[in-house]
């Protein structure tokens, strides 16, 4: 662990594995991790070279958002005039939301392994997750408010499609703890886990049965419920007819019939490597 290497990062039999790895400072995110977090995302997707993402944390926490250093005003931002201070902002917050965006845009599964405080940023992380776990210690709070601002970074957005649209206004208000429990019976994690253990283990078993499905078909309803959630019905259907006209192709089809017929595990392609076409 070093603050200029917060992250550990691995892939390990078609899994990916992203730690947050400041557990002295509770995984606080500091300018090393907004540079790396991005780039190593970014990097995965386009080597396809894992078929699910899991992304946890050493340490007692999950992560206490933001590292507070990153709030100081920099040298460049005085030089500026107010209304390009303020659009540099407005830059940065995007750059910032984006980090996140990543993990809904990618091709593949996102899931998240929670143990003790998930706080501020580290809430907008998960809430880009695909699928949420917890250990039984674990507790989530939009804690932006009791520094007085308003969290800018995907939880406000994010939290409404999966949480009660009253419980988000209470938590964006008070910034009180939503703990394990209360969490899992509203459905913000699919389960909750005595221990980070018995979490990292449940977790794996997961991301091991996402790997082991065709791929392309995963992709295709990550791609099909992200779109729904943010468009009507009737927009949504009329994209899954167009998917799959493109998309639905025999071979992988013919793989799990085979081997399901002999008894075997199937045995897919990879999704292909992004290709540059500036290369």
């Amino acid at each position: 662990m070093s603050d200029e290497k917060p992250l550990q990062f691995s892939i390990s039999n078609q899994i990916a594995h992203l730690v947050l790895d400041r557990p002295d400072k509770r995984n606080a995110m500091n300018r090393a991790f907004w540079q790396q977090f991005p780039a190593l995302v970014e990097e995965l997707d386009a080597q396809a070279s894992a078929r699910v993402l899991v992304i946890s944390a050493n340490g007692p926490a999950f992560c206490a958002g933001m590292d507070l250093s990153l709030f100081a005003s920099s040298d460049s931002e005085e030089k500026l005039e107010i209304g390009r201070q303020r659009e540099q902002l407005r830059r940065l917050v995007l750059d910032l939301q984006q980090c996140f965006s990543l993990l809904e845009q990618i091709r593949i599964p996102v899931l998240a392994a929670v143990q003790g405080a998930c706080v501020g940023g580290g809430l907008d992380m998960i809430s880009a997750a695909d699928c949420r776990y917890c250990s039984e210690d674990a507790y989530f709070s939009i804690a932006e408010i009791k520094l007085g601002m308003t969290a800018d970074l995907g939880t406000l957005q994010r939290l409404p499609h999966l949480l009660p649209q009253g419980l988000v206004r209470e938590l964006a208000y008070t910034g009180r703890n939503l703990n394990a429990q209360e969490a899992y019976q509203l459905g913000l994690v699919n389960q909750v886990f005595a221990s980070k253990e018995e979490m990292d283990n449940g977790v794996q078993q997961i991301a091991e049965q996402i790997a082991a499905q065709s791929p392309l078909a995963v992709q295709g309803c990550k791609e099909m419920i992200n779109y729904s959630r943010d468009h009507s019905l009737a927009d949504s259907l009329n994209y899954m007819a167009a998917w799959q006209s493109g998309m639905f192709q025999a071979p992988d089809m013919m793989v799990a019939m085979s081997a399901k017929g002999q008894g075997t595990k199937p045995d897919y392609d990879d999704l292909p490597a992004k290709k540059s076409w500036f290369e």
